[in-house]
């Protein structure tokens, strides 16, 4: 059973300390939709996660769902490519939804609360980037790290909560809550373990963000191997 997160975060400084492991947050990616009557117990259980301080919690909305009777107003045409890109490298059947990637390696339905568990260990060890914020710009750090096979970072930007009124499809009637919706995602560059910086304008993020994640994931949408987040309010 996975640590409490105050004995987790003890455990991961711990090993910051010894220089053993660089503590990363896991990453939950759900692929949901407003239009899917499956999807809301997901929406609730990310929403759960999002509360997690060692978990980056992502709602990616993909807008497949648009023409059978209600259109997600978070509906991005880039979440439909992201999870079919996620079949493709994972080799899976078919995309779904609520579907949850775990760190870029793992599928399991979103509302399976003991298949994603199962995926959230103690301690993980990862890539120590930085993300920050000034009154102009979003800043990423990158480390040296020798040996390491290419990478790409993405900032990725979310809207931290909201609730919609559903009047028509399969939520109909519902009120949703939903949490950390994601508003952009873009690879702002690569990375083989040389140091770097990259800046970004704040101006370049939708308006309606409340958070800025940046993601370092193998290339060809791999396996995530560090991650790192700053509101941006």
């Amino acid at each position: 059973m996975p640590l409490p997160p105050p004995s987790r975060r003890l455990l991961l400084a711990l090993c910051l300390l010894a220089g053993t492991a660089h503590a990363r947050p896991a990453v939950v990616e759900l692929f949901t939709s407003q239009g899917c009557s499956s999807c809301p117990p997901a929406d609730a259980l990310l929403g759960e996660l999002a509360r997690r301080p060692d978990v980056i919690a992502l709602a990616f909305h993909v807008d497949y769902w648009d023409g059978l009777g209600w259109r997600d107003r978070f509906g991005l045409s880039l979440a439909a490519r992201r999870q079919q890109r996620y079949t493709e490298s994972l080799r899976l059947p078919s995309s779904f939804t609520p579907q949850a990637i775990i760190d870029g390696r793992v599928s399991a339905v979103g509302s399976d609360r003991v298949a994603i568990a199962r995926q959230l260990g103690p301690s993980l060890a990862g890539v120590p980037l930085a993300v920050t914020v000034d009154a102009q710009d979003v800043l990423v750090s990158l480390p040296v790290a020798t040996g390491q096979a290419p990478c790409d970072v993405l900032l990725v930007s979310y809207l931290s909560q909201a609730a919609t009124v559903i009047p028509r499809g399969e939520n109909a009637g519902r009120t949703l809550s939903e949490y950390h919706m994601v508003r952009s995602a873009e690879r702002i560059g690569g990375w083989d373990g040389a140091a770097q910086r990259i800046r970004i304008a704040r101006s370049a993020l939708p308006a309606d963000a409340t958070h800025a994640v940046v993601l370092l994931q193998r290339r060809g949408q791999g396996a995530i191997i560090g991650a790192a987040e700053t509101p941006l309010r």
